[in-house]
C-alpha cells in the first residue's frame, strides 16, 4: 500500500509532539457539576445483581451502591508487574461492592433480607457452597480481608475466621470438596514489616538484551521499575494456605509461598501451586515470569513438582502465539484428583506450520502413571468444558482466519477419535450454535448440564439474527447431534434464561426486560400455557426517561456492506413535527475477514433503554438525538489485512450512517459530533482529520500515534516495521494539521490499558494546539481506562456538555475555526 506520509511532515510531528506548551485553557480546575438532568443519571439507583444457587432452590440477590467518590478512588495503590495493589489490605485494589445481601426463595418468590452484616459493609467476592446451604464471602475490613459466611436456612452471616486473607491473586478463598470446608490463603504468620524504598541507590536499573527471534512486546502498564518493586512483589504475594471449617477452626498446612494461584483438587485432598520465580522483568507482567509449579497434599507435604516454567520474554510475534512447551495447568472438574495441560506445538509459533498447535494431555495424582495424550488440536486452544469420562467439549480457534470449532472427546478413553460438534467463523454470529448450560457437581465444580440419562445437554445463547438478537433454549441430543428448540424470547420483550429448575428443561428462570421496563425475574414453566410469574418487580430508575424511542436501523455503505446501528430519540420527540435535532454518534471499529458477516445485525430494540453514564445516551437529555454502536466494520477478506484500508472504511461507514440519519430526518447534517472511547477515540480522531461530516468531536482514553504501540494494537499483529505504512497512515497524530474541528480529549492520569498511555492524549493535545486547532485536554485524577469516581463522572458529563453546546448544538454550516 503507497504511503503520502513523509519525512518533512514526521519531523514536523515529532517537534510538535516535544514541544513545551507555554498556553493553555484558563478555567476553574476545581470538579464541575453538569445540567442536573445529567446528575441525576450518575446518581439514579442501581438495581441488584441476581446469582441462582446450585441447587435452583435460592436466589441470592446482591444490593449495588451508587458510584464512589473520588476519596475512595484515590486510595493509595502500589502498581507491580501488572498488578494494583493496596499497600497494607494485601488485595488487589477495586471500587465495586456489594452493601446488601438478600434471599429469594424460588417456589414462593418470598425475599428475605440477611442479617447479621455489619454497618456500612464492603462486601466483595462471594461463593455458593454446592448444597445451596451457605455463601462464604469476603468483607473489606479497616485492617484486612475478613471471611464470612452466610446460613442460607436462618438467612444470618457472621465472621468465619479473626485471621486476614491475602486476596492479591483472587478472592481468597474457595470451596474444598463441595460444602462443608474451604481453603484460605492466610498472611504468614510473623512476616516482616512490608521492605522500605532506600533514597539511595545501590546502582542503576538495568536492562539486557541477548538477541534472538523477532518477540511480541505490547506495551505493557505498571510494570516492576527496580529491586525495591521486585522485593515488594514478593512481600505482597507471600502467602500460607489453610483449611477453614464451617465451625470456624483453621488448620494451615505447608509453607509460605510466593503465591501467584492456586487450586484445590475436586476431592479435596491435592492442592496445585504456582510460585513465581526470580528473576523478574522490568518489561512483561507477572503473568509471564518463571513459575514453579507443585502439587502438595493438604498434610502438607509436597507430592510432585509439575514444571518449572522460565519467564517468557520472547513470545512469537502473532495472535495465536503462546510459549514453548507446557502451559494452563488445572485440575479436571468431574474427577476427584486428575490434572490437564496444553502443551505447544512448533515453538507456540502460528507461522511454523505444523500439523499439530497445541496437545491437550492428563494424567491422574499421584502421578505414577503415564501422562495420557487426550487430543491434537491442529489449532490453538481456547476453552474444554468438562462433563464426565464419556464427554467433554474442546474449542479451538485460529485468529488469523477466524474460525473456530468444538470437538467432542472421551476422556475415559483418550483413544476414541474426537467427533466435530460445531464449526464456524468466530465473526459469524447467525451460526452460533449457543453454549451448554453448566451446574456445580458433588465437587462443588462447574461441569456440563446433562439430562438424567445423560443423552442431552442445553444450549443457551443471544440468538443472533437479522431481526434482532432473540436468546433461546435448545435440548441437544448428543447421540444423534440433534437440537430442539424449547423456548426462545419473543417480542416486544427481550428475555434471557438465567437457569433451568428441572431435567427435561422445562421450568426455567428468566430476566425479562422491554424498552421501558428494566429486566425482572421471572418463572416460566413451558410445558404449560400459564403465564410467567414475576418474581421481582423492580421500578424504571430513572422515571424522567421513560419514553425514550429506541429504534434499530438498516443501510449500506458505498460499496454495498450492510450496516446497522441503534437510533435513539429524546421522549416526546417526533421528527416530522420537531424536525432534525443536533445529534452525537458513537462509535467502536472491529475487524472482520467477511462482508456478510460484517453486516450481520447485532442488538435487540427490546432492551430496556439504559443509560449508560459512560455512554453517548446521556446526551438525549440534553435534546440531542444519539446514533450509539453505529456499524464500524474493518473487512479484509482472503489474504487481505483489514487495516490496510482502515481510514477508506472508516469513511465510508461513517459517511454511510450521517446520510441515513439526515434522510430519516433525525440530525441536522451541519450539527453532529462523533465521539467515541478507547479505540472508539482512535476512530474519533480519524475522522476529524479524514472528513468533513463532523461538526466537533469527544475521544476519551485513545491512541492517536501506532508508533507508540509498535507490536500490534486490537487484531492486529504485524509489526510497525513489517507494516510501517500501515502504522503510519492509521495514526491521526500524523494528520493533526488536518484536524480543523474542535477537539475534546479525555483520559484518566492512571489508565491502565495496554497501548492507551496517558501520554497519548497528552501529546495529540500539544499538537493541535500548537497548529492553532480549537482542543481541550481533561486528565482525570486516580482513573484508570473506565472511570469510576462520581465527581469524575459529573466532570466528564459535563465537559461533554459544553463542548457539544458551543461546538455542536448552535453551530452554523461551515467550518468552526
Amino acid at each position: 500500500m503507497s504511503s503520502s506520509f513523509s519525512p518533512s511532515r514526521l519531523f514536523l510531528l515529532i517537534s510538535l509532539s516535544l514541544a513545551v506548551v507555554t498556553t493553555g485553557f484558563a478555567s476553574d480546575t476545581r470538579y464541575q457539576f453538569p445540567a442536573a438532568e445529567l446528575q441525576a443519571l450518575v446518581d439514579a439507583p442501581r438495581g441488584p445483581e441476581f446469582r441462582l444457587g446450585p441447587k435452583n432452590k435460592t436466589g441470592l440477590l446482591v444490593s449495588i451502591p451508587g458510584v464512589p467518590t473520588i476519596a475512595e478512588v484515590a486510595q493509595p495503590e502500589l502498581k507491580l508487574a501488572g498488578l494494583r495493589v493496596h499497600p497494607t489490605l494485601r488485595a488487589a485494589t477495586r471500587t465495586a461492592f456489594s452493601d446488601g445481601l438478600s434471599l429469594l426463595d424460588i417456589a414462593s418468590g418470598k425475599t428475605r433480607a440477611v442479617t447479621g452484616l455489619p454497618p456500612q459493609v464492603k462486601i466483595a467476592d462471594m461463593a455458593w457452597s454446592a448444597d445451596e446451604k451457605w455463601l462464604a464471602f469476603s468483607v473489606w475490613g479497616r485492617n484486612g480481608i475478613e471471611l464470612w459466611i452466610l446460613d442460607v436456612k436462618q438467612a444470618s452471616a457472621h465472621r468465619l475466621i479473626s485471621e486476614k486473607l491475602n486476596a492479591v491473586m483472587g478472592s481468597g478463598f474457595s470451596w474444598l470438596n463441595g460444602s462443608d470446608q474451604l481453603m484460605v490463603r492466610l498472611l504468614p504468620r510473623g512476616q516482616k514489616a512490608a521492605p522500605r524504598e532506600s533514597r539511595v541507590p545501590s546502582g542503576p536499573n538495568m536492562q539486557e538484551t541477548r538477541g534472538g527471534k523477532l518477540a511480541q512486546t505490547r506495551t505493557y502498564p505498571d510494570l516492576l521499575r527496580n529491586p525495591h518493586d521486585a522485593d515488594m512483589l514478593d512481600w505482597q504475594l507471600q502467602t500460607q494456605l489453610a483449611i477453614v471449617q464451617i465451625d470456624g477452626s483453621v488448620r494451615r498446612f505447608g509453607p509460605v509461598m510466593t503465591l501467584s494461584k492456586v487450586q484445590s483438587s475436586p476431592d479435596g485432598k491435592w492442592v496445585l501451586t504456582t510460585q513465581l520465580k526470580r528473576p523478574y522483568s522490568y518489561q512483561l507482567p507477572l503473568e509471564r515470569f518463571g513459575q514453579l509449579i507443585e502439587v502438595w497434599g493438604i498434610d502438607g507435604k509436597k507430592l510432585k513438582t509439575i514444571a518449572e516454567i522460565v519467564m517468557r520474554e520472547r513470545l512469537p510475534s502473532a495472535n495465536d502465539a503462546v510459549q514453548a512447551g507446557p502451559r494452563n495447568f488445572a485440575w479436571r472438574n468431574d474427577q476427584s484428583a486428575t490434572l490437564y495441560w496444553l502443551e505447544a506445538q512448533g515453538g507456540g509459533d502460528p507461522d511454523s506450520n505444523t500439523r499439530v498447535s497445541d496437545v491437550l494431555w492428563q494424567q491422574g495424582a499421584p502421578f505414577a502413571a503415564a501422562p495420557q495424550r487426550l487430543m491434537d488440536l491442529a489449532w490453538r486452544f481456547n476453552q474444554i468444558l468438562w462433563g464426565n469420562d464419556h464427554l467433554a467439549l474442546v474449542t479451538e480457534n485460529w485468529a488469523k482466519t477466524r474460525e473456530t470449532r468444538t470437538w467432542k472427546i472421551q476422556p475415559g478413553a483418550p483413544s476414541t477419535k474426537p467427533e466435530l460438534l460445531f464449526s464456524r467463523k468466530i465473526e459469524d454470529q447467525y451460526s452460533h450454535h449457543g453454549s451448554p448450560v453448566m451446574e456445580l457437581n458433588q465437587y462443588g465444580r462447574s461441569v456440563i448440564r446433562l439430562t438424567s440419562d445423560e443423552q442431552s445437554m442445553f444450549l443457551t445463547g443471544v440468538g443472533a439474527s437479522p431481526e434482532g438478537d432473540r436468546p433461546f433454549l435448545d435440548r441437544y441430543y448428543l447421540p444423534t447431534e440433534k437440537t430442539i428448540r424449547l423456548w426462545r424470547s419473543k417480542a416486544p420483550y427481550y428475555e434471557e434464561v438465567l437457569g433451568i429448575l428441572d431435567d427435561q428443561g422445562h421450568q426455567i428462570i428468566t430476566s425479562r426486560e422491554a424498552a421501558d421496563e428494566r429486566p425482572n425475574l421471572f418463572l416460566r414453566n413451558l410445558a404449560s400455557n400459564a403465564l410467567p410469574r414475576a418474581l421481582t418487580n423492580y421500578p424504571h430508575p430513572s422515571p424522567k426517561f421513560r419514553g425514550i424511542q429506541r429504534r434499530q436501523i438498516h443501510y449500506e455503505r458505498a460499496d454495498g456492506v450492510s450496516l446497522t446501528a441503534t437510533l435513539y430519540l429524546p421522549p416526546g420527540y417526533d421528527e416530522k413535527r420537531d424536525g432534525p435535532r443536533p445529534m452525537l454518534m458513537w462509535a467502536y471499529p472491529r475487524e472482520f475477514k467477511s462482508a456478510e458477516s460484517a453486516g450481520q445485525v447485532n442488538g435487540s430494540p427490546y432492551k430496556f433503554n439504559r443509560i449508560n453514564v459512560q455512554g453517548p445516551q446521556v446526551m438525549l437529555a440534553r435534546g440531542y438525538t444519539v446514533l450509539d454502536g453505529f456499524a464500524m466494520p474493518i473487512i479484509g477478506e482472503g489474504r487481505k489485512e483489514p487495516n490496510d484500508t482502515f481510514i477508506e472504511q472508516i469513511k465510508m461507514n461513517a459517511e454511510a450512517a450521517v446520510d441515513e440519519v439526515v434522510r430519516l430526518g433525525v440530525a441536522d447534517r451541519h450539527r453532529i459530533a462523533i465521539g467515541g472511547h478507547s479505540y472508539g477515540a482512535f476512530m474519533a480522531a480519524n475522522l476529524l482529520a479524514h472528513t468533513n461530516l463532523f461538526k466537533a468531536g469527544i475521544a476519551r482514553s485513545g491512541a492517536y500515534n501506532r508508533s507508540l504501540t509498535p507490536f500490534g494494537f486490537q487484531a492486529e499483529d504485524r509489526n510497525y516495521w513489517k507494516a510501517f505504512d500501515t502504522y503510519q497512515e492509521m495514526s491521526p497524530f500524523n494528520y493533526a494539521d488536518e484536524i480543523d474541528e474542535p477537539l475534546l480529549l479525555i483520559h484518566g492520569e492512571d489508565d491502565n490499558n495496554p497501548g492507551t498511555f496517558p501520554m497519548q492524549s497528552e501529546r495529540m493535545y500539544q499538537a493541535l494546539q500548537g497548529l492553532g486547532t480549537p482542543a481541550r485536554l481533561v486528565m482525570l485524577p486516580y482513573e484508570s481506562h473506565i472511570y469510576r469516581a462520581r465527581e469524575s463522572l459529573l466532570h466528564m458529563l459535563w465537559e461533554q456538555d459544553q463542548w457539544l453546546n458551543r461546538y455542536v448544538k448552535n453551530a452554523k454550516p461551515g467550518n468552526p475555526k
